[in-house]
């Protein structure tokens, strides 16, 4: 079955060619990823807060809050959409791109091995556009069977997945890398709920934790291995983590 394409508006107007995404991602700009249900937001502070940062970095603008949640609101509305998986782009003289897609699954995502690769994002705080190194190795690992990338430095530090955050279990604490790595709102979320620290992580600490799971907007999951260190799912450890994401209150658009 084939997934339709996103609904996309620019400026609140729809877009008439859906092959437009493909295009704009390759661009100069910055996004979030949220999940919508029924007209709200987790985080949703923390997502705008996100698009200000960077379109003030990037763009020397700032970009107001209200008319991000209006262009959400009204691109939620034309696609028929109550839940749904949302992205926003923006763009040089800020422009701001809205796409509507079908929601992710709720619950823990299913468990993941993972495969490290040598890299690591430049300008990392930004959830920047033209991510071809972290495409590269996330498409490599996918076709050597494993479900994402772990990205380390020269040296085997650890500071993030392709596309996610990446947290150990040492028995008493979530442990976040330290390196440089994007903050994820569900990461941002979590950290607070739960017993965590961050700290410098290496590829051979690992067979020093007892778990790891990774996050980001649309899943929390737990990770098997990691090349060739296993790891056991921690069922109760997994439930605690999603127990404390599901208390975070859903805000309004």
């Amino acid at each position: 079955m084939t997934t339709p394409p996103p609904y996309i508006e620019i400026d609140g107007a729809p877009a008439a060619d859906p092959g437009l995404l493909v295009t704009l991602m390759s661009g100069f700009g910055h996004f979030t990823a949220m999940q919508v249900r029924e007209g709200r937001v987790k985080g949703l502070g923390l997502h705008l807060a996100r698009l200000d940062r960077a379109t003030r970095e990037l763009f020397g603008r700032e970009l107001d809050g209200k008319r991000v949640r209006t262009l959400i609101t009204g691109a939620l509305e034309a696609s028929g959409r109550r839940n749904a998986s949302v992205r926003v782009y923006v763009y040089q003289d800020v422009r701001v791109l809205v796409t509507v897609a079908a929601p992710a699954p709720d619950g823990l995502g299913a468990p993941q091995r993972l495969t490290t690769a040598e890299y690591w994002r430049p300008a990392p705080h930004i959830k920047h556009l033209g991510g071809f190194g972290q495409s590269y190795h996330r498409e490599a690992a996918r076709r050597a069977g494993y479900e994402e990338a772990v990205l380390t430095s020269p040296y085997g530090e650890i500071a993030e997945g392709a596309v996610t955050n990446i947290a150990f279990w040492d028995g008493t604490s979530l442990v976040w890398p330290s390196a440089p790595c994007l903050e994820g709102i569900t990461m941002a979320l979590l950290e607070p709920r739960l017993p965590s620290v961050r700290r410098p992580v290496t590829v051979a600490d690992l067979s020093g934790y007892r778990a790891a799971l990774v996050t980001n907007s649309r899943s929390i999951a737990a990770v098997t291995a990691i090349d060739e260190v296993t790891f056991t799912v921690d069922e109760e450890l997994m439930e605690r983590v999603y127990s404390a994401y599901d208390s975070v209150e859903w805000d309004e658009l």
